[in-house]
């Protein structure tokens, strides 16, 4: 597994915002020493590449990227979604027929920045925004679905992601992550969690909003401790924190705090059953932690990329003929993810109306679509996938197991 690029501890506060909004949709993979890019020939499903060419008018679909920030920049969303705009263009017929056409617009994680994208894709008359990751849906949505042209994502985080009409979330994000645990939890008997998440708000309002409900859905109670971004030594906190005996822990943050909290469980006595999010499998967290320490540690996510199943094939096929440089084993996933998501979505679409109007419609009357390199995930966006987030498409998750530093026998939760 390559490392995810990004800041470490002097802007640590903006990559645990992009932690909890990628929590459940970045890829695992093995690490077997490549340089992660999808440079060499795949094997793709059969009929993948039908050569079915889109021609006539573009249809203008808006990409608003994460990227040339301080904090977190992440080039390989675009990448992805631009690979997939040009097979979807040469094979599936664009949307409706007609080709794809990007207007992208790079915003560093600011929300004037931000504003000034949304702005830009109404300006443009697209007719819908792919928004690949980021902590300002506030100040996107009302803008774009405002101006009534969908905003479409692998995942969000911003309450107007969640909850605004006419903007659809393929997956359920943080909120599928620890709903997965919970049920995880529950299956495996557990009454009591202790949940470590870094205190930040994105974080810790989110588990506690979020995460609690599913818990006590699952009939396990959950205990949230939040430890501050930066905190060298979390033997603190987690010895406080299994202070009741919990039977299993989470542990919600990104990888310099990861490595704090993981550090402690393998210092204190508990047989608590550890549990995870992706960006806790950072190879930067094994190497300081150990992969002994990290043995049976469950990690949750919605996207799996180093198994034989066909959408893990079609992905890596896709990435090597049109983005063979690109580095497929960390960020490009939510693009490629919500970029294709789009198309598959809005299947429906026929003949020369690709207005906004008529891919919000085919959006909300797709059932069961197959999430793209989801390990057969699929999302049906009715309102219905998750309570209290109507825009919420997706309500399943995947769990992996860590194995001498890899992360291997996937299983639909």
């Amino acid at each position: 597994m390559k490392p995810f690029r990004g800041s470490r501890v002097a802007q640590m506060v903006a990559a645990s915002i992009a932690v909890v909004a990628l929590s459940a949709t970045a890829a695992c993979s093995s690490d077997d020493g490549s340089d992660g890019s999808a440079s060499e020939s795949v094997a793709a499903p059969e009929g993948s590449f039908p050569g079915n060419a889109a021609s006539g008018e573009p249809v203008k679909i808006g990409l608003i990227n994460n990227e040339g920030g301080q904090a977190i920049s992440m080039p390989e969303n675009r990448e992805s979604a631009e690979a997939v705009v040009q097979y979807a263009n040469e094979n599936l017929g664009g949307i409706g027929g007609r080709p794809i056409e990007l207007v992208t617009c790079k915003q560093g994680e600011d929300a004037n920045q931000a504003r000034d994208c949304a702005n830009k894709m109404v300006e443009a008359k697209v007719s819908a925004v792919l928004m690949t990751s980021s902590g300002q849906g506030n100040s996107m949505v009302p803008i774009i679905t405002g101006a009534g042209i969908p905003y479409v994502s692998a995942a969000g985080q911003a309450s107007s992601e969640l909850t605004t009409p006419g903007a659809f979330m393929w997956t359920a994000g943080l909120p599928g992550a620890m709903t997965s645990m919970a049920k995880y939890s529950a299956q495996q008997g557990m009454k009591n969690v202790t949940a470590y998440v870094i205190d930040v708000p994105a974080a810790t309002a989110g588990v506690q909003a979020m995460g609690a409900p599913a818990f006590q859905a699952a009939g396990v109670n959950l205990k949230v401790v939040p430890i501050p971004p930066g905190t060298p030594d979390a033997t603190p906190q987690v010895s406080a924190g299994l202070g009741d005996k919990p039977d299993g822990v989470v542990v919600i943050g990104e990888s310099t705090l990861c490595t704090s909290v993981f550090k402690a469980l393998s210092t204190v006595s508990t047989t608590a059953e550890k549990m995870t999010i992706q960006p806790c499998s950072d190879p930067a967290v094994v190497e300081a932690v150990g992969a002994e320490n990290l043995s049976d540690t469950k990690v949750s996510t919605a996207s799996v990329i180093n198994s034989d199943d066909p959408e893990t094939q079609l992905y890596k096929a896709i990435m090597a003929k049109y983005a063979p440089d690109t580095d497929i084993e960390g960020f490009a996933i939510i693009g490629y993810q919500g970029m294709l998501g789009l198309v598959r979505a809005t299947e429906s679409v026929q003949g020369t109306d690709t207005s906004p109007a008529a891919l919000t419609a085919a959006i909300k009357s797709a059932k069961d679509v197959p999430l793209p390199a989801g390990y057969g995930l699929t999302f049906t966006c009715d309102g219905k996938a998750m309570p209290g987030m109507p825009s919420v498409c997706g309500s399943g998750g995947i769990i992996v197991t860590f194995k001498d530093g890899e992360l291997v026998d996937p299983k639909l939760v």
